[in-house]
């Protein structure tokens, strides 16, 4: 089963390198299908496997480390991490995995990350949020929510799937209210890196956007460097303090120039949402897994990842 996942992986790759990612399914179903996988080995006691199965999931989410000791310490110091949730979801996965605890319900633990994970990386909190509009078909769930003005100032088109047709509505809306919008959910829509660069002259000009959220989709790091350019322009994005790129097809971390660029936009906040290098802030890094792991509803569902001030996922925080 390892070796199916790995000839799978190799298939995906080639498939986005050819198309440009513009083809097939986003790589979250991939993913949660691996996270599902896992734990129905660990339930079976084939903790090798799961082992082996976990470093094909690592390569896929950009960790490609093969060794547990730069998984847990390399990876754990790394700034600039795009999605520090998935990294931190990780790490805790390969410590039960490989280095089991005797005591305690370790299998409970194991089927609580492994849920968190999942919802983390699948579009499921998107959909529950649109509560009505996730019974109707996407056409129907697009018009509703680009009926009036934005409520909350948020555009929140999370989960509903676009076509390059659909992107057309979009920009039409947002220029049209533009003077309202805070904040873009774009995440788990099917996008792709030229539809992004269609919604981009419309998205740049918004003048009161701080958080646009492109996660979930079937994005690469090709488009980096057009956002950016785009952010090297200060009449562009200009209180925008960050965009988030989890989740997609092979954006690991992000360059420098486009955190600094973020940076200058809001020089008063003083914090990208990154990892805490080990020993760092207040809490240790296990306090802070244990502060995401603890996350779950009455219902013993997953809630929310956590969210800083601004509204946008985050385990820790550094200085900058």
């Amino acid at each position: 089963r390892p070796d199916f996942w790995a000839s799978l992986l190799l298939r995906a790759g080639d498939k986005a390198g050819r198309a440009g990612a513009g083809a097939g399914l986003p790589p979250y179903h991939r993913r949660v299908g691996m996270v599902q996988e896992l734990l129905r080995m660990v339930r079976q006691g084939r903790r090798e496997e799961a082992g082996t199965l976990l470093q094909h999931l690592r390569q896929d989410l950009g960790m490609e480390s093969t060794s547990l000791d730069d998984v847990l310490y390399r990876y754990a110091s790394f700034r600039n991490l795009v999605d520090p949730i998935t990294h931190d979801l990780i790490i805790s996965l390969a410590r039960y995995i490989h280095c089991p605890k005797p005591e305690g319900d370790a299998l409970g633990a194991m089927e609580k990350l492994c849920r968190q994970l999942t919802y983390h990386l699948s579009p499921h909190s998107q959909w529950r949020r649109h509560r009505g509009l996730v019974k109707r078909k996407p056409q129907a769930c697009l018009k509703a929510v680009l009926a009036g003005s934005p409520p909350d100032n948020t555009v929140d088109l999370s989960g509903i799937p676009l076509t390059s047709r659909d992107l057309e509505r979009v920009t039409s809306y947002l220029q049209r209210c533009g003077e309202q919008v805070d904040s873009v959910e774009l995440g788990f829509t099917g996008l792709t890196d030229d539809m992004v660069l269609q919604l981009l002259p419309a998205l740049s000009t918004l003048p009161r956007l701080t958080t646009l959220a492109l996660n979930g989709n079937r994005l690469t790091r090709a488009l980096l460097r057009d956002l950016t350019d785009t952010l090297k322009d200060p009449s562009k994005f200009p209180n925008v303090t960050w965009i988030d790129l989890g989740n997609n097809v092979d954006i690991f971390s992000l360059p420098q120039p486009f955190l600094l660029s973020l940076r200058k936009r809001s020089p008063k906040q003083g914090h990208l949402p990154t990892i805490l290098e080990l020993g760092e802030g207040p809490c240790s890094g296990e306090e802070a897994r244990d502060g995401t792991a603890d996350q779950e509803d009455p219902g013993g569902g997953p809630l929310d990842p956590a969210k800083d001030h601004e509204g946008r996922e985050t385990v820790g925080t550094v200085q900058t």
